[in-house]
This record gives structure tokens, C-alpha cells and sequence, in this order.
């Protein structure tokens, strides 16, 4: 079976995007694995689906990480889902109703000669409640980790997805890599967790590295600037208005009952591929 694919990033973050609008089954998490796969496959983080809308909404985003699994939310991933979307003709003036895992949520496009160069999501509320995230230890604030003789502290929100948000000194020296893959899997989260590395500038810039759950390091991850913001936010470190630098670029965010979350998208190429031969041939 042939798949088209179209494969976009948002400051470096990347995704395969594919329509399925008339009812095709969303490729599974087999397909996923391979399509992904950066030595085998075409390559990305993560695998979305384009399904027709339903109740107000224009589409529905369904996310796959890079390891299969299913997510609830990717920020990075509902800009790059709202470009295809704007192609297939489901925009209307420019904005977009996205239905996610994650709940509803509402993008503006900034189209340059008929394609969208930019775009910002308003990402609802981020949420410290622990059933909500979830996380089952009483509260989400104040928290520490340990691995490693080193010992880690932050916060636990949601973005309609889990993070851990880790205060540090230089997010350059911050074992990413090495701690990350413990501290996805920290007991206190029953769904695993993304992990954020976050290091306050000033009032008005952070700069983050992000451990990605199902995925590994990522060069952004809008869930979890908007998570780090709010976190960051909330302890009085930054103002309402920041910008949050990655290793792929550098968003911006709102802070207000809701956050909102803007940066670039970039259409990289379109393919097709024969999903049951790629996955024979990683089997």
C-alpha cells in the first residue's frame, strides 16, 4: 500500500503528515516505527494522521511518537498538521479548529503567498492539578529527582501531555541524554513523561533542551516550552511574554488563562512510500 506523506518541522522538531479524510485507517504503530526510523526509514519525530473533523472542529490530529505510541498533544506537530491542513483547503481565513488527544484546540496561520510560513496555537490552560496530568504524588510542585548522584528540581505539568520541568543552571552541561531516559520513566508518572532542562536568562528568554517521551532528545517540543513558560511563570522567573530558545530556533509564548504558543513551519518534501515494504524490510 502506498502512503503520501509530507514531511514539515517546527524549529527543527519534525513530522510525517498524512491525509486519511475519507476514511482510511491511520497507519499503525508498526508503520509508525518504521516511517520514523532515522537510519531506515524516511525519518522524524513522530507520525500524524489528518482525519476529518467532527462537532465545529475543521480536522482531527491523531499523533504517533516516534517509538509507536500513541500521544495526546505535540504543539510542534498541530502547526505542522495545520500547514497540510491549509493545503487540503480545511482553513477558513486563516485559522484552523483542530481536534487533538489533548482537547480542541485553535490555530491562526500566517500565510506568504498562498503557504503558511508560520503558526500560532492557543494551547489552552497548562495544568498543575496531579490527576489531570496525571502524576500521583500529592502536589506538582517543589518536586525532586535524583539519578545518578545528581539531583534535579521542578515541577510536574500538563499540556494535555505530561512534563517534568527541570530548573538549571546551563542547560549546555545538562545530561539530556544520559538522565533523560530514567526520568521519562519516573514512577510518580503512570503514562511516562516528557522532561524539560530549563535555564532562566532574564525576564523575557529561556533556553531549553527536551527529553521527549517515546522519542529522545528533540531539538523543540512546543507542549514542553509552553510547559517550562508556565512553570517558570508561576515561580515568578519570567514575565507574561517570553521567548524560549531550542536547539532548532526559538518560539514564543503567552502566558495568560491560557497559553499561546507561536514559531515557524517548514514544508521539507513530499513522498510516497510503501508502508508493508518498509515494514517487511525492518522486520
Amino acid at each position: 500500500m502506498t502512503l503520501h506523506l509530507s514531511k514539515l518541522h517546527g524549529t527543527g522538531n519534525d513530522f510525517l503528515v498524512t491525509v486519511a479524510l475519507d476514511g482510511e485507517p491511520a497507519p499503525d504503530a508498526a508503520v509508525a516505527r518504521a516511517l520514523c526510523n532515522r537510519n531506515r526509514g524516511v525519518g522524524a519525530d513522530g507520525l500524524i494522521t489528518l482525519r476529518p473533523g467532527a462537532d465545529g472542529a475543521d480536522c482531527t490530529m491523531e499523533l504517533r511518537n516516534a517509538d509507536g505510541g500513541i500521544a495526546e498533544m505535540s504543539g510542534n506537530g498541530v502547526r505542522c498538521l495545520a500547514w497540510v491542513a491549509h493545503r487540503e483547503g480545511l482553513a477558513h481565513r486563516d485559522g484552523l479548529t483542530v481536534d487533538t488527544g489533548g482537547g480542541r484546540r485553535a490555530v491562526r496561520l500566517e500565510v506568504v503567498d498562498g503557504v503558511v510560513r508560520a503558526a500560532t496555537v492557543d494551547m489552552g490552560p497548562v495544568t498543575f492539578e496531579p490527576s489531570q496530568i496525571p502524576f500521583t504524588a500529592p502536589s506538582a510542585f517543589d518536586l525532586e529527582a535524583t539519578f545518578h548522584g545528581t539531583t534535579y528540581r521542578g515541577d510536574a505539568a500538563g499540556v494535555g501531555n505530561p512534563h517534568f520541568v527541570l530548573l538549571v543552571d546551563d542547560i549546555a552541561t545538562a545530561r539530556v541524554t544520559q538522565h533523560g531516559p530514567h526520568l521519562e520513566v519516573d514512577e510518580r508518572f503512570p503514562k511516562h513523561t516528557n522532561v524539560e532542562f530549563v535555564q532562566v536568562l532574564d525576564r523575557t528568554h529561556l533556553r531549553m533542551r527536551v527529553w521527549e517521551r517515546g522519542v529522545g532528545e528533540t531539538l523543540s517540543c512546543g507542549t514542553g516550552v509552553c510547559a517550562s513558560a508556565a512553570v517558570a511563570r508561576r515561580r515568578d522567573l519570567i514575565d507574561e511574554a517570553v521567548h524560549v530558545h531550542v536547539p532548532g530556533g526559538t518560539h514564543t509564548v503567552t502566558l495568560g488563562d491560557t497559553v499561546v504558543l507561536g514559531g515557524e513551519v517548514q514544508h521539507v518534501f513530499d513522498v510516497d512510500v510503501d508502508e508493508h515494504e518498509l515494514v517487511r524490510r525492518l522486520t
